[in-house]
């Protein structure tokens, strides 16, 4: 299996977000503060396999920022019947990472003690695809067209029509699989999937046009690091060293792209090097921009957060009700690390 597509089926964890059962695996765990710290290791729970998503944390251990830092760090990769938040609250891991945001709000709102420390993409990767016959280069263009979309991404079209005032009745929306094919035939006209997955996107021809959901007005986050609420309170700085060396190495990144490449697909030679050349300023653009130029790599901002959590809730994800924003986050260890996350902007085409 390739890095990208091994990206696209790390997002069927994000699909899982919009429900509150992303959490219930972790209902009723008692919360001990030993296992990888126990060990002497500080072990990070990824939702799937190593990717492309993680090249910035891959180059911390290839250029020993970890061990700069005084850590010793193993990463434990998820897969298709992993779950990311019990080694979490169990202690087994010291924090983790989710693909996006509406996981950690579920997992929240289901009662679950966990919080968002540092967000390693500015943007979610998911993006309507189309073709130039009939295309969807914004808003307005959705209406009267076919969207092929994911059932358990079904929410996030539900986020957009909610956000910008669309009937749903304008847009028929066609349940489909991750596979390009529909778009190639016709059957849709649009084709949702994740930006990052240049070679099964390469089917659909270079002249397609990717639209993001940043880009139809949803914002959001991904490649979400979090950790407990107890381990943010007894050992921030810890929890800022990790922060502070993954920053490092996709500062490195940032500067050293190609390099960076051969350097992740040496440690992870299931990837494909030639797909992945191609990906990863593609990656860096998700990762930079004028946020984190400003206050450095990781950022996110509370508003935002306070944002999706409002349009999270009116399509209906939070029966229960959905969790307070304050509670869903916490900017000490951005704030304990920030001498150490680069400042950079999204680099130049």
């Amino acid at each position: 299996m390739s890095g990208n597509r091994d990206y696209e089926l790390n997002r069927r964890a994000f699909v899982k977000g919009g429900l509150a059962a992303v959490a219930a695996a972790s209902a009723g765990m008692q919360l001990v503060l030993t296992g990888a710290r126990a060990a002497g290791k500080v072990v990070i729970q990824y939702d799937w396999l190593m990717s492309n998503g993680q090249i910035g944390d891959i180059a911390a251990v290839a250029n020993g920022y970890f061990k700069d830092a005084g850590l010793e760090v193993e990463f434990s990769p998820g897969g298709p019947n992993a779950s990311t938040v019990p080694p979490v609250i169990s202690g087994a891991a010291q924090l983790g990472q989710f693909s996006e945001t509406p996981q950690l709000y579920a997992a929240r709102a289901s009662g679950v003690p966990i919080r968002i420390i540092a967000c390693g993409f500015r943007t979610g990767p998911y993006a309507l695809t189309s073709k130039p016959g009939k295309p969807i280069r914004n808003v307005a263009d959705l209406k009267g067209k076919k969207i092929g979309i994911q059932p358990t991404a079904r929410f996030v079209i539900d986020e957009i029509l909610a956000k910008n005032g669309i009937d749903p009745s304008e847009v028929t929306i066609v349940n489909v699989g991750f596979d390009k094919a529909p778009l190639v035939r016709g059957d849709v006209d649009a084709i949702g999937g994740w930006i990052t997955n240049t070679q099964a996107l390469s089917v659909v021809g270079e002249d397609r046009i990717d639209l993001l959901v940043r880009d139809l007005g949803l914002a959001s986050y991904a490649d979400v690091y979090f950790a407990t609420d107890a381990a943010i309170e007894k050992d921030p700085d810890t929890l800022a060293k990790f922060v502070g060396a993954v920053g490092k190495g996709w500062g490195w990144v940032h500067a050293n792209p190609q390099e960076a490449v051969k350097k992740m697909v040496a440690a992870y030679p299931e990837m494909d090097l030639g797909w992945e050349e191609k990906t990863v300023n593609l990656v860096l653009k998700l990762s930079f921009d004028g946020a984190t130029a400003k206050d450095g790599w990781g950022t996110f901002d509370p508003a935002s957060i306070e944002e999706q959590l409002t349009l999270l809730d009116k399509v209906g994800q939070y029966p229960n009700g959905r969790p307070a924003a304050k509670d869903v986050y916490t900017t000490k260890i951005l704030e304990l690390s920030a001498a150490d996350r680069p400042k950079l902007d999204a680099p130049a085409a």
